[in-house]
């Protein structure tokens, strides 16, 4: 059973009343990234292939920061802090505007105990202008039974350390 959007938001830090929808919690574009050299999975490591942040631009004073995005495969990173809850699996879908733009977001299972500020893949297919904050994706919880909550290498990934 997916949980209501409501439910979905106490599990998010920093959310607006705009982004709770019926059935999940949409999040928003923090940053996007361009990978710059191959990566490696084997059996037993995985490493991720150097990327390098992309420029956004700020055209006004009263103008967000957008990013300029050509064709291509990019890295974006969400703004919202997400903390799986231990009964519950997330799952993170496009919003229709990307498609409708001909872009995409390819993602992946995020295991209840998750938690971060995730990554996900856009493929555009189509040139398109993206405002930092703008909301691209959304996040849906079913709820799941398992043995153990995720304690892998991407736990706590992209939130500052507290000094």
């Amino acid at each position: 059973m997916f949980r209501s959007g409501s439910f979905v938001a106490e599990h998010i830090a920093e959310t607006t009343d705009e982004q709770i929808q019926p059935n999940g919690v949409d999040l928003t574009l923090e940053a996007v990234y361009e990978q710059r050299d191959s990566g490696r999975i084997g059996r037993d490591e995985k490493e991720i292939g150097d990327r390098q942040r992309i420029e956004s631009e700020q055209v006004g004073e009263n103008v967000p920061e957008t990013y300029y995005l050509p064709k291509g495969a990019y890295i974006v990173q969400y703004a919202e802090t997400v903390r799986i809850p231990g009964s519950h699996v997330g799952y993170i879908y496009p919003r229709s505007s990307l498609m409708r733009n001909s872009c995409m977001l390819n993602t992946a299972v995020w295991d209840a105990g998750y938690e971060g500020k995730g990554e996900g893949l856009l493929q555009v297919h189509h040139d398109i202008e993206l405002e930092r904050g703008a909301r691209i994706a959304q996040l849906v919880f079913g709820e799941a039974s398992h043995e153990t909550t995720y304690d892998g290498d991407y736990q706590g990934e992209n939130i500052e350390p507290v000094p």
